[in-house]
């Protein structure tokens, strides 16, 4: 199969799980390359990830994830410079380890022509990061915002057309960036589907840092659904002016 995919990979201090998360996603067809952001980890994340096959691009500070998906976007367009056709990019956790592997399916609608972004929905029971009020939060946001209802809307397995990325530039920051995608092509009718993966990653617990962690997912993804509500807004009102 001709290579048409590059994997980008944000990754925070997983120096535990992102060689098998970066060697699993390298036997993905169509996959020739993978780009891991070290987003400012302090455990050797960067150096395990180069050893695994990734090519690396580290921020020096952490930046968040949209901050990540970015960098590790133009690294791929840096990358693809003399090439026909961009590739297409498939958006990866660090910490989906072996489960990498059965990425394949959200690949296949947008190589199709079928989807210009793919969202995964887990087919395994796990616990999603956020899931319960972030989660209703995030998918709440986006039925009001486009009408339509998201399964997993925090779910950060996306693959999109490179023309889908640029369209959706500059993203939301930090945790806000699944959602504000979503919302953003789909305003700008892009052509969005789920597609259940059995993928897998570490699922969130209960303790402080968990609590810390749901609780910066609340304010990013408010935060994103606040700076739309304008959008929102006028978009009812053109409605209200058919009536």
């Amino acid at each position: 199969m001709q290579a048409d995919v590059a994997v980008i990979i944000a990754a925070k201090d997983e120096r535990d799980r992102v060689a098998a998360t970066v060697k699993a996603a390298l036997e993905l067809p169509g996959v020739d390359l993978v780009v891991v952001v070290d987003d400012g980890s302090a455990d050797g994340t960067a150096r395990v990830a180069e050893d695994a096959g990734a090519k690396v691009v580290r921020h020096s500070r952490n930046r968040g994830k949209g901050a990540a998906m970015e960098t590790g976007a133009e690294a791929v367009r840096l990358l693809d410079d003399g090439r026909e056709m961009p590739r297409h990019l498939l958006f990866l956790d660090a910490d989906l380890a072996e489960t990498a592997r059965d990425a394949a399916p959200l690949i296949e609608p947008v190589r199709r022509g079928e989807a210009d972004m793919t969202i995964a929905v887990f087919s395994s029971i796990v616990k999603l990061g956020g899931h319960g009020f972030v989660v209703r939060l995030s998918r709440d946001g986006i039925r009001r915002a486009t009408g339509w209802q998201a399964t997993q809307p925090l779910n950060g397995q996306r693959c999109l057309t490179r023309a889908a990325f640029a369209a959706a530039l500059p993203l939301a920051p930090g945790f806000g960036v699944e959602t504000a995608l979503t919302i953003d092509l789909l305003h700008r009718s892009f052509r969005v589907t789920e597609v259940e993966v059995p993928l897998a990653h570490r699922a969130t617990g209960t303790d402080w840092k968990a609590q810390i962690h749901r609780a910066r997912q609340f304010r990013d993804v408010a935060r994103a659904l606040a700076v739309r509500e304008p959008a929102i807004t006028g978009r009812l009102d053109r409605l209200r002016g058919f009536k």
